[in-house]
């Protein structure tokens, strides 16, 4: 009689590991270089705030209805002056880029060689090779 193959089997802790795992580096990859921008943007903004002269709400150009939002939110000319003021920096540092890749890349490749693997001993369960 032939042997049946019987995948193994993953307990709840392995499923929410892997899960949470792969979440962590996705998080990572795309936060990290956020970071480490936000620290040097940090102390350009406070170098230049330094130097600005106190923003209104009439210099900002905003509406009233936009202002009135605004306080809602809890800010007053200034502190949305910091946010509006800001320009968000489109372009890509390629050192980040190549780390998301390699970490990406590297857990395909490795998803690949495990699945390649149970393929193969579900192969040859099947057709004896």
């Amino acid at each position: 009689m032939t042997k049946h193959y019987e995948p193994p089997k993953q307990g709840w802790f392995g499923q929410i590991f892997d899960s949470l795992f792969v979440l962590a580096l996705v998080y990572l990859s795309l936060m990290l270089p956020l970071l480490f921008k936000a620290k040097e943007a940090a102390s350009a903004a406070a170098g230049a705030a330094a130097e600005a002269v106190k923003p209104t709400w009439e210099s900002l150009q905003l509406s009233p209805v936009v202002q009135e939002q605004w306080e809602k939110l809890g800010y007053d000319a200034e502190k949305a002056a910091a946010l509006i003021n800001t320009k968000f920096d489109y372009t890509i540092d390629p050192v980040w880029l190549v780390i998301t890749a390699v970490v990406l890349i590297g857990y395909f490749v490795f998803m690949l060689k495990v699945s390649d693997k149970e393929y193969r001993q579900v192969i040859a369960e099947k057709f004896g090779k």
